[in-house]
């Protein structure tokens, strides 16, 4: 489990001359690590699992496949091809178990109709499926209560039972699933210890004001937990919208609320990338990548999402402007890919994805359904926009829950559309040129700046220096070359936010390794910014493409035959002297 971890830190001790690697002093003297894993995973216990993806692995099979054993899945044996670090299974919370046990033929709800229709493989009423989401009474005249309570229950011994402090993470979650009209606004609620009471549902509230009173309740009794808002493209816009959920303009305790109990989003997962789109990001060339647009729950034809308000470069540039009218910023947040499967299974290599509810070998007929090359081309949610997932990278000294939890909080975390980039970031205003080749330039970055997801000190606008980003990046050992290195920086400018993508280093022929360290050429001490960084590999197939190879058919038309995978930094903040810190 150690093997990856152990050649990153080889090669970047190769690539950067005796490279340190200890950590800022917030999180103590001890050396970091990268460690790789998912936040956002499914399984039986989530009713759309079942309904949906037909999923019938257990938290056993997912705890097992995330750590590199091997599991059954639909009569084969399926493998990861490196372990995971990390994993928070995030069942819905909207009765959990519910759907599992509607398929169990001794369970306490076989002698109702819904389940014995369901065990005769027959497809249940759209009504009652619809019910099992939104209703805290979804089978009439049947308390469930007491099955939602042992699903948990189950949750929680089996994230005890798998934790190996030092070796494999276990973290308790689930997912908080409000979909209000198809609108995605869905949050997964990571804990910090074992200990939580019942999951806060979307049938409690679909407001994510009072899933963050519960959060504020739970920490007042010493429970701590964090959400991660789901990837916003399938939002229509309210993910990231400059209002509350009751239409008012964001004020500074809404602003100071979010922030604290929404440090980290989710820029990557199957249902695509919620970077940038290219209607509010033209000029970027790579603003196209694995674009996702149908909202869910849709009947009748697909309905695509509204950008503005779904995407994060646009919504970091709103949180500047929150911040300078408030003093508070809601959307200072780092980053983190997920897969969001609802196998059970985690796995994000293009060539062993199979849609989102299939996995192993496939008929010719089922591969023609998922690369839309059926007589039914335009279904709503066309299987084969999807992608293999993402995961988050966790740079912490060492793998336990507190260490990852915290550096969570801390928002010194990176996400990859799945490939093992390992990327580190650090931004000052004194860093030389030629920073990320000298032995101990760890300590020599943190001397005169801060890491990712933190924000620069005020002092470099004192002198006018403007800021540095030293970026180091390590290829996947199983992936492709690096390509390049892109700094994004986002501004507060005279008509409002701006944006600016920057070459930092190109490797057309690609490279194993890519260190640079960039100076802001437009710097302007009185105006808020952000930088984040975007590393990108060289193109390989895409999934859909080694599926179409593999079944004997052409690649679909309309689709890209190839991928560019990448990883992306969580920002670096700058706040003028005097004004509100951007990061909390």
């Amino acid at each position: 489990m150690t093997s990856h971890r152990t050649r990153v830190l080889a090669r970047l001790a190769a690539a950067a001359s005796a490279l340190a690697l200890a950590g800022p002093a917030a999180a103590g003297d001890g050396d970091l690590n990268v460690y790789y894993g998912d936040l956002h995973l499914h399984t039986s216990y989530s009713t759309d699992a079942v309904f949906l993806s037909g999923a019938r692995t257990g938290l056993d099979d997912a705890y097992r496949f995330a750590r590199g054993e091997a599991v059954e899945y639909a009569g084969q044996m399926l493998r990861r091809d490196e372990p995971l670090d990390f994993i928070a299974v995030t069942d819905h919370a909207e009765q959990m178990g519910v759907g599992r046990a509607l398929y169990d033929d001794e369970g306490p709800l076989a002698a109702t109709e819904m389940s014995r229709t369901l065990r005769a493989g027959k497809h249940a009423p759209i009504s009652q499926v619809e019910r099992l989401f939104k209703s805290s009474d979804p089978i009439p005249g049947v308390d469930v209560k007491p099955i939602i309570a042992g699903a948990w229950r189950a949750e929680k011994q089996a994230v005890d039972r798998y934790y190996q402090p030092g070796v494999f993470t276990t973290f308790l979650a689930y997912e908080w699933s409000a979909t209000p009209d198809g609108q995605n606004l869905h949050r997964n609620v990571i804990f910090r210890g074992n200990e939580a009471p019942l999951p806060f549902s979307s049938i409690d509230s679909l407001r994510p004001e009072d899933l963050w009173t519960w959060l504020e309740e739970n920490r007042a009794r010493g429970i701590e937990a964090l959400a991660i808002p789901h990837n916003a493209d399938v939002s229509n816009g309210l993910m990231y919208a400059p209002t509350d959920s009751d239409g008012k303009p964001i004020d500074a305790r809404y602003a100071r609320r979010r922030a604290a109990n929404e440090p980290i989003g989710e820029i990557y997962q199957s249902k695509g990338q919620s970077e940038t789109h290219p209607l509010l990001s033209p000029p970027d060339e790579l603003a196209s990548f694995e674009i996702f647009e149908s909202l869910m729950g849709a009947t009748g034809g697909m309905r695509r999402g509204e950008p503005s308000g779904s995407y994060f470069r646009e919504a970091w540039g709103r949180g500047l402007a929150i911040a300078k009218a408030t003093g508070e910023n809601p959307f200072a947040f780092g980053v983190v890919g997920a897969t969001d499967l609802h196998t059970g299974l985690a796995d994000t290599r293009e060539s062993t994805y199979r849609g989102p509810g299939m996995m192993g070998e496939l008929p010719v007929e089922a591969v023609k359904v998922l690369l839309a090359q059926t007589e039914d081309p335009n279904p709503v949610i066309p299987l084969i926009a999807t992608g293999s997932g993402g995961l988050a990278g966790i740079w912490a000294p060492e793998n336990t829950r507190e260490a990852l939890y915290d550096a969570l909080r801390r928002k010194e975390t990176f996400a990859t559309s799945g490939t093992r980039i390992a990327l580190r970031v650090f931004g000052g205003s004194d860093h030389p040129a030629d920073l990320v080749q000298k032995p101990g330039w760890r300590e020599a970055a943190q001397a005169g700046g801060v890491p990712m997801g933190a924000t620069l000190p005020a002092r470099s606008a004192e002198d006018g220096a403007a800021p540095r980003i030293a970026v180091l990046a390590l290829q996947d050992p199983r992936g492709a070359k690096l390509e390049r290195v892109q700094v994004v920086k986002v501004w507060l400018g005279e008509d409002g936010p701006a944006e600016q993508v920057y070459d930092a280093k190109v490797a057309k022929d690609g490279a194993p390794s890519l260190e640079v360290v960039w100076q802001d050429p437009g710097f302007d001490a009185a105006r808020p910014a952000l930088y984040y960084v975007r590393v990108v590999e060289l193109p390989t197939p895409r999934w859909s493409t080694l599926l179409a190879k593999e079944a004997g058919l052409p690649p679909t038309k309309g689709y890209p035959e190839t991928i560019q995978e990448r990883a992306w930094s969580s920002p670096i903040w700058y706040s003028p002297p005097g004004a509100t810190t951007a990061s909390n």
